[in-house]
């Protein structure tokens, strides 16, 4: 995973330019990351906190669309929808990639006192930057064509439903996924299509969909048609609004999966409270643990719960994270708004607030 770009922009082309224009760096190379010890206590991020985050990014295209309605008296064509959308899927997208690389100056990254997080390969970063690209483009386009109804705006939607849809598409999502996933891990000739994402064990954001070609379609594609299907067939409503909401949830939970911040937040969940209760929320630390291993005979295979990793068998002990280690007193912040200078890390490795 050789990355030695950022700092020679003799090798910039088109991409390494426009992952730079858009701030799309896992750190800083001009601030330094606080090191801790696996015993040092891990801080607590609130699920509150990332609700709220996740649910004001959400909410606010659903409320430009319907201001565009009530302003313009007609809605959103399934054109104009489609650019609005993949653009509001970038932003915030974007913006999470912003807040994740702040938190990861103030709190540092797991298994950080024996190895760097890895960075965006010389060699690949046309291919990481597009792989980002075509998710946050392919994924609105797929759920338009499925469900999006010119007839329907935001405002008509039966938000009743959308607790149970919000609650029951992540762990639905990671069931498909768990299968898929660990399949992939115990079949050689299947291993080849994820091999390459399993080049990183120490992973940052921009490599969740560092993956071959055949990965990259079930990942953008088929799990979350999968999902989507599986809550219809129940009779749940899914319509377009209602799949946005849910996708900025499983989105956020992605991305932070594969940050390596060192600290203490559950995959958000209305369940989560249910699911911590019975030993089977996920962490950051979970999937961390996940690329460290590799191969066969892995482990935490889920990407929003852990649900089916308990179910299954297949949950390994967390290092870093373990009850006993979490430190719910000092707990970290979700800002939804942040200044990038702001953070400060004394020379011992102790993160402080400006």
């Amino acid at each position: 995973m050789k990355s030695t770009w950022r700092s020679d922009k003799g090798q910039w082309g088109f991409w390494h330019t426009l992952m730079d224009m858009l701030a799309m760096h896992p750190t800083n190379l001009d601030q330094p990351i606080p090191v801790f010890n696996k015993t040092d206590k891990v801080p607590h991020m609130p699920s509150r906190l990332m609700h709220r985050w996740i649910l004001v990014h959400a909410f606010i295209p659903l409320a430009l669309h319907q201001l565009y309605v009530y302003v313009t008296g007609r809605n959103l064509s399934t054109f104009a929808a489609f650019i609005f959308y993949s653009l509001a899927f970038k932003a915030a997208a974007i913006h999470h990639l912003m807040s994740m690389r702040w938190t990861g100056h103030r709190y540092g990254f797991f298994d950080g006192d024996k190895h760097a997080r890895d960075q965006v390969p010389d060699a690949h970063v046309h291919k990481v930057t597009t792989s980002l690209l075509s998710t946050s483009t392919f994924r609105p386009v797929m759920f338009l064509l499925l469900s999006y109804r010119v007839s329907q705006t935001p405002a008509s939607t039966n938000w009743m439903w959308l607790p149970l849809e919000v609650s029951l598409y992540g762990p639905i999502l990671d069931f498909w996924f768990y299968w898929y996933h660990r399949i992939m891990h115990d079949n050689d000739s299947l291993w080849k299509y994820h091999r390459t994402h399993h080049l990183t064990k120490h992973p940052n954001p921009l490599l969740t969909l560092y993956a071959d070609t055949e990965q990259e379609i079930f990942d953008i594609a088929v799990i979350p048609l999968l999902a989507w299907a599986s809550l219809k067939a129940i009779g749940l409503p899914m319509n377009f609004y209602s799949w946005w909401i849910c996708s900025q949830y499983v989105v956020f939970a992605e991305l932070a999966g594969h940050s390596g911040l060192r600290i203490h937040a559950i995959a958000p969940n209305p369940l989560s409270w249910l699911l911590e209760m019975f030993d089977c929320e996920l962490v950051i630390e979970d999937h961390d643990l996940h690329h460290r291993t590799g191969w066969k005979k892995s482990h935490n295979y889920g990407k929003q719960t852990r649900l089916w990793d308990q179910i299954f068998g297949t949950f390994r002990g967390r290092v870093e994270c373990g009850k006993d280690n979490i430190d719910y007193v000092n707990t970290v912040d979700m800002p939804l708004w942040f200044d990038p200078s702001e953070p400060v890390v004394t020379a011992n490795g102790i993160s402080e607030a400006s």
